[in-house]
């Protein structure tokens, strides 16, 4: 297999170039010398940037594309054997790495790495801890799952031996990063379309663990459950954080009128200081406190923490304001598992509003069956709810699982609910129901975004 060498820059060519993580990569590698080709299903801004830094690429997807001269091919898991360029790419014989396994070798060429994983809240952290290292001055390359308008995109390239990513659970992908420090937020039965069951996520979660060098450290919610057990016999250093518990841990919690948290963070015995956050809800506060113990690691100051936490105001899709109509907030989350749900209505509970509506569009069916009743519970927080057909993403609808299912399950808890199996219908009854006052969120990892657009005229 091709190593990763920054002193040795080779040809690279990316099938699937336009993917927010690949697209990343890419950028790191062009940076450092490196000839990048690539192509995409369609063109995007993603791929306009990339031509802009010097890649060059191909629209569509052609096995005429893969070239004699190239030196390495990366893909990404929604890439197929059956691809051309992937089929191509294997017939030539030329060495083959996934996206996750060229993450891995970019993270070893970096002295200081950093990996944040967790079923939830892993870009909102990543995205923190880029405030605060680049409040400090510490120049980090940073690979975020979200657009991050304080660095205009999903990445920098910073000219310093610190590398921030996020570190993705799905298919083990992070099985192939090998960080200095490493953080897990949370471990919740998610993606059971891979993972056979919460016994296999925490499997893969102690997996990760176990990669980080005895040097290192593990930075780990002390809500996880079962932690004693789950770190026991790691060589890596230990650090704890939480809410009201942990080595690094938020007390004495205010909230202002928009739902954002003030808090003091002890580590241990020790206050370091009190930082105030400028996005909602308490799940925030921990993800503070993780990011927190992260920069004290790093060795950052605690005005640097400071003027990174109260600097960070949410990235794309997570809990974004996108704008008013007839007096209604109209507000964007990708929250898509039971408990990014339960967070997120949490954090409008303490918003402002006469009413919080919900449009969720589930987010594939296996997810959907394995948590139905959980998606129920967590959806009965908001006061209104309206469903959106399942987004099949990489599935078919072979479970016998609806979200007009979900809907008829909430209105037997006596919730006020609707289906609608079109957004231009959802559309009609929001301007026909919605009134001054309310706060509508539309929430899900597919397309359901559109509905807010739409209805501001964007």
């Amino acid at each position: 297999m091709v190593q990763i060498d920054f002193s040795r820059p080779v040809h690279v060519h990316f099938i699937g170039i336009g993917g927010i993580s690949m697209s990343g990569l890419a950028a790191v590698l062009l940076d450092r010398g490196f000839t990048v080709t690539g192509s995409d299903s369609r063109k995007s801004e993603q791929t306009s940037w990339l031509e802009g830094l010097g890649a060059q690429i191909s629209i569509p997807q052609s096995a005429a594309n893969i070239k004699g001269d190239i030196d390495l091919v990366v893909y990404t898991a929604a890439i197929h054997p059956d691809n051309p360029e992937y089929a191509a790419a294997a017939a030539a014989g030329l060495p083959m790495m996934s996206r996750a396994e060229l993450l891995g070798q970019l993270m070893a060429q970096y002295p200081t790495s950093i990996a944040v994983a967790g079923t939830h809240g892993k870009t909102t952290t990543t995205s923190m801890i880029a405030q605060i290292m680049m409040a400090h001055q510490m120049d980090p390359t940073i690979s975020v799952g979200g657009i991050l308008p304080s660095i205009g995109g999903n990445v920098r390239v910073g000219s310093s031996g610190s590398f921030l990513t996020e570190a993705c659970e799905y298919t083990n992908s992070f099985l192939h990063l090998t960080p200095q420090i490493g953080i897990i937020l949370n471990i919740d039965a998610d993606h059971l379309d891979f993972f056979k069951d919460l016994d296999d996520i925490r499997h893969s979660f102690r997996l990760f663990a176990e990669k980080i060098p005895a040097e290192g450290t593990l930075i780990i919610s002390a809500q996880v459950p079962e932690l004693d057990a789950f770190v026991l016999g790691l060589s890596c250093h230990i650090v704890t954080f939480g809410a009201g518990c942990g080595d690094y841990h938020a007390e004495q919690i205010t909230w202002d009128s928009l739902g954002c948290a003030s808090f003091d963070l002890c580590r241990k015995d020790t206050l370091l200081g009190r930082f105030t956050l400028n996005v909602p809800g308490e799940h925030n506060i921990t993800n503070a406190a993780a990011a927190i113990a992260c920069a004290d690691l790093l060795g950052a100051s605690v005005s640097s923490m400071s003027a990174g936490i109260s600097g960070f105001t949410g990235t794309d899709r997570r809990f974004q304001k996108k704008g008013e109509i007839g007096g209604v907030t109209i507000i964007d989350d990708y929250a898509h598992h039971p408990t990014e749900i339960r967070a997120t209505l949490r954090a409008a509970q303490k918003y402002p509003a006469k009413r919080i509506w919900c449009v969720f569009q589930p987010h594939t069916y296996s997810r959907t069956k394995a948590l139905f009743d959980e998606f129920v519970d967590a959806l009965s927080l908001a006061d209104q709810v309206v469903l959106a057909d399942i987004y099949a993403a990489r599935e078919t609808d072979t479970l016998g699982v609806s979200s007009e299912q979900l809907c008829q399950k909430l209105k037997e808890k006596g919730r006020e609910a609707w289906y609608f199996p079109t957004f231009d219908e959802i559309e009609t009854f929001l301007l026909e129901h919605c009134t001054a006052g309310d706060l509508l969120i539309t929430m899900g990892a597919g397309d359901v975004f559109h509905i807010g657009e739409r209805l501001l005229g964007f």
